[in-house]
């Protein structure tokens, strides 16, 4: 196996799951605001915002795409091992963060979604309390761009 196809696995998985994740956040989200609908169809701004915050993290994976390429030129075929391999960790990385943050913040904008669906009002503390996950998605992908910098 050529270095470049490890990194490329790099890049995949921090794409893919990122976006995975986002996707079933978004979903869980979503599902729930359908359900608040049919209750309070007044806090439709809410359940968007909510909805749509999730999906945050499948852009990180993106942009994550983007900072290992301005790096280590992932395009030219010449990648030493060493590089390859720290694309590859900096993409599972940002990859299994985005996944496992996003599912839970769907989670919490779900829960917060029903409340609001039931009269409370909880909206702006949902989204303070649904953006800790997201820190840790920030701090991964700030963790990616560290290791491209570092092994330049």
């Amino acid at each position: 196996m050529e270095p470049i196809v490890l990194a490329y696995i790099g890049i995949g998985l921090m794409v893919g799951l990122a976006g995975t994740g986002s996707a079933f956040g978004c979903s869980a989200a979503g599902s729930a605001s359908v359900g608040a609908m049919k209750k309070n169809p007044d806090g439709f701004g809410s359940y968007l915002l909510l909805t749509a915050l999730p999906g945050s993290q499948g852009l990180y994976g993106f942009a994550g795409y983007f900072l290992m390429s301005n790096f280590f030129g992932l395009l030219t075929p010449d990648i030493t091992w060493i590089k390859a391999g720290a694309v590859f960790g900096a993409g599972l990385a940002v990859g299994l963060v985005g996944l496992l943050s996003s599912y839970r913040q769907g989670q919490v904008c779900a829960n917060g979604i029903a409340a609001i669906g039931s009269g409370h009002d909880v909206a702006g503390k949902t989204l303070i309390l649904a953006v800790f996950p997201e820190l840790y998605a920030i701090i991964a992908l700030a963790a990616a761009y560290m290791i491209g910098a570092a092994v330049i």
